[in-house]
């Protein structure tokens, strides 16, 4: 409680200081090039272990990985000098550089490479390994991994999980990790402040930063922090976004997270104790006409004040998305057309359709600790009114949310490097897997047999081939069966002090806030 006390004393200062404090502040921290941030809720949040998830969902400052992307979102290798692939796909040989080491100085070997792979899959958390057989160091620079099935993306796999130390890794480890990327953590306070300083053993270029504090500040703070110069960057939630700033200007990311709403295809019934399926979402007329019905550009503007851009399907900056699937909206003629020839019509003049007595009528969930995704569902909800659709958008915490999503729609940030999230959301075989896979319940037999093909294809062609024809053939797939209701690929604000460089930006993940950080390392400050 004292710590945490006195982390609000010190916020309560930096909101109240005076211009003149403010600037002599600023401009220390240039000559000392040192940056303060906020940057959402993740940088701050559980902690940075890699084998229970971090790096999943956003930047990774303080690990290596066997794989990355360059600024085109494209593999290349990080921690890998070389990689072999047998000819079924079932063997994986990574030479790892010899010459990386740890934020301890320690070395950075095979044994920790098979530790790690070994620890995340024992874990069983977001990071997905089933495929996984066996893996084990040839040599200290060199390692092998089996499968049990052919997997195809599995480099990408390996470009989202960060080694971590097997001598270091020990209870607690997610608060003080010990990494070889090119920051490490000087020190954390759980939701309140991280410090972070270049890793004096990085093996590639330094950061031209010498520290970074990240401050969690929350939304109702965020202006007032960015109007006192007492930050340098910090994520702007849209609304305060085209707020005028003294001294900083307003720098918009581009991001691969599309926000989208699952609609459960099946009707609602009791499997294995727990309530699936939804009476309105599982009509194909509902899904198909809130499709070409809503005004996406509208719901953009009321939900994220103009920062993002209409997708009906994962972002086009993703090489695997399929742009076949984007068509025109706000077809509201149409789209009451394909209701009523269903069925739906409201008899009572309550603005409402019903069909068979059961009413167009269902509830949205947003995620009550991510504004944007709450907003989008309120203001989807006010759009599909003008077809006579009544949704009910609810604020619902995340961990509730998620479990009772096959039931109750729910807005997802959708979106990620790898096509693996293709076989997530659309093979039937991940009906129930988890509460996150496929929560629309869908299952169509062609889509799984090109998702198929794909993990088992023997070339990157042929993979992007049959992952874009699950997306849609030209005959079937989900631009007719709709089971996700794709509203906006989503635009992230920040307040930036004008003498910051941020490098080339590019289009990265959301993060919830902290995606930016993905040019970290060019960061400096202009002289």
């Amino acid at each position: 409680m004292k710590k945490f006390c006195m982390f609000l004393l010190a916020a309560m200062m930096i909101l109240t200081v005076g211009c003149g404090g403010a600037d002599q502040a600023k401009n220390e921290r240039a000559e000392k090039g040192e940056i303060v941030i906020s940057v959402g809720k993740y940088m701050v949040g559980e902690g940075f272990d890699p084998t229970m998830g971090w790096g999943l969902w956003g930047p990774d400052p303080f690990h290596s990985a066997l794989m990355g992307h360059d600024e085109k979102n494209q593999l290349i290798k990080e921690l890998a000098t070389n990689v072999e692939r047998s000819e079924d796909g079932l063997k994986y040989t990574f030479t790892i550089r010899d010459d990386a080491k740890f934020s301890d100085g320690q070395p950075l070997t095979a044994e920790d490479v098979v530790f790690t792979y070994e620890t995340a899959k024992k874990a069983a958390s977001a990071v997905d390994l089933t495929a996984m057989e066996s893996v084990r160091a040839l040599s200290p620079t060199q390692v092998e991994f089996k499968l049990s099935r052919p997997w195809s993306v599995f480099l990408e796999t390996a470009a989202s999980l960060g080694i971590v130390p097997k001598h270091a890794y020990k209870e607690g480890y997610a608060t003080a990790p010990v990494g070889s990327g090119p920051w490490k953590v000087v020190s954390f306070q759980k939701e309140q402040q991280l410090v972070m300083e270049p890793n004096e053993y990085y093996y590639g270029e330094k950061p031209k930063l010498k520290k970074v504090t990240a401050l969690n500040l929350g939304d109702d703070a965020v202006l007032a922090a960015a109007q006192s110069g007492q930050v340098d960057l910090v994520f702007a939630p849209p609304e305060f976004a085209k707020a005028s700033v003294p001294n900083m200007k307003l720098v918009v990311m581009d991001t691969i997270d599309s926000f989208c709403v699952n609609m459960p295809q099946e009707p609602e019934h009791d499997e294995n104790g727990m309530l699936v399926g939804n009476n309105v979402t599982s009509d194909p007329a509902i899904r198909q006409a809130l499709n070409i019905g809503i005004d996406r550009k509208a719901i953009i503007e009321n939900a994220l004040d103009g920062f993002g851009k209409p997708t009906m399907n994962f972002a086009e900056a993703l090489s695997w998305a399929n742009n076949d699937l984007q068509e025109s909206d706000n077809r509201v003629d149409e789209a009451v057309k394909i209701l009523e020839a269903a069925g739906w019509v409201d008899t009572d003049g309550d603005g409402i359709r019903e069909k068979n007595g059961q009413k167009a009528e269902f509830v949205i969930n947003g995620r009550s600790n991510d504004l944007q995704r709450y907003n989008t569902a309120v203001a989807l909800a006010q759009d599909a009114k003008k077809l006579g659709i009544n949704i009910i958008a609810k604020s619902t915490p995340w961990s509730e949310a998620r479990k009772i999503a096959r039931n109750i729609p729910t807005v997802w940030a959708g979106g990620d490097y790898t096509p693996q999230v293709i076989y997530n959301y659309f093979h039937s075989s991940q009906v129930g897997v988890n509460v996150i896979n496929n929560s629309a319940m869908y299952r169509n037999p062609t889509v799984d047999v090109h998702i198929d093909r794909a993990l088992a294809a023997a070339t990157d062609e042929e993979m992007l081939r049959e992952f874009r024809a699950a997306q849609w053939d030209g005959m079937t797939g989900p631009k007719v069966d709709i089971p996700y209701l794709w509203i906006a690929t989503v635009q992230m604000p920040y307040f930036v002090n004008n003498q910051l460089d941020l490098g080339q930006l590019r289009a990265g993940e959301r993060g919830q806030g902290m995606g930016i950080l993905i040019t970290l390392d060019e960061w400096q400050w202009r002289k």
